[in-house]
């Protein structure tokens, strides 16, 4: 599809006021459009409002999309269509150094490493540099899987034994920095296997907050559970007594 006079007299202007990088940031970003745009008009089998008996389906907007490139992020619009769903061949597959790298900056990122040192980091790999955006973006790929860990069934086998812990971390919370709770919950089986069940973030160790965490292991499957090993906090303990009746309660004294 090519573009209108309007769309390229508008890019001339762009062009004639960037720097060199920009000037081929826009030139890739205005060549990729093209080419998803052409790419989508041959997977709804016409053109963009023309009337023909190839036409599938039509489309219905656009949504965005962030391309990363060895010369910056590229912002384009992928079209939707009314039915079925597409998808760029052309953006589908990343390179074995990308996935490598996306996978380094999620690595960095689950260790604590700020983004300053993130962006020595990627830059020392021969990389452009990595704003914090763009971590936040890449590292958003982690919550789907940490979701779908803290969700996972645990009926699989039964837990005889269950260790119950918690300490206190600061985190940033409405432009503040807070102490907040992070209770967690690991499993042993009756074969001696040691398995983290859940975790889960509150304000602080309440018989309430306690409670609705047991809750929810109980939901998710957890049965068998015979000895519970924690320290000595009454609202943990009286949580114990009321959601894992039958099993016994230890204090721990490591």
């Amino acid at each position: 599809m090519a573009l209108s006079q309007s769309a390229l007299l508008e890019l001339v202007e762009v062009l004639k006021t960037t720097d060199a990088s920009e000037l081929m940031r826009q030139m890739l970003a205005t060549m990729l459009q093209e080419l998803v745009d052409a790419e989508a008009s041959a997977f709804n089998g016409a053109l963009p409002h023309e009337r023909t008996d190839a036409r599938t389906t039509q489309r219905n907007g656009t949504r965005e999309k962030i391309v990363t490139t060895g010369i910056g992020d590229v912002n384009l619009k992928i079209p939707k269509t009314r039915t079925g769903s597409f998808f760029p061949a052309l953006l589908a597959p990343r390179r074995r150094i990308d996935v490598a790298l996306h996978a380094v900056i999620m690595q960095a990122y689950i260790e604590g490493v700020s983004t300053r040192r993130v962006d020595d980091l990627v830059i020392a790999m021969g990389g452009t540099g990595v704003s914090k955006s763009e971590v936040s973006r890449i590292c958003a790929q982690l919550d789907a899987e940490v979701a779908t860990w803290r969700t996972r069934p645990l009926d699989e086998q039964p837990f005889p034994y269950v260790f119950l812990d918690a300490t206190y971390c600061k985190a940033r919370i409405n432009g503040r920095v807070v102490s907040q709770a992070v209770v967690i919950a690991t499993g042993v089986s009756a074969d001696g296997h040691r398995e983290v069940l859940g975790c889960q973030v509150g304000d602080s160790e309440t018989e309430e907050f306690w409670t609705e965490f047991l809750r929810d292991l109980r939901a998710r499957g957890l049965g068998g559970v015979q000895l519970v090993i924690s320290d000595a906090h009454a609202g943990l303990v009286a949580a114990v007594a009321t959601v894992l009746q039958g099993a016994a309660w230890q204090r721990c004294r490591v």
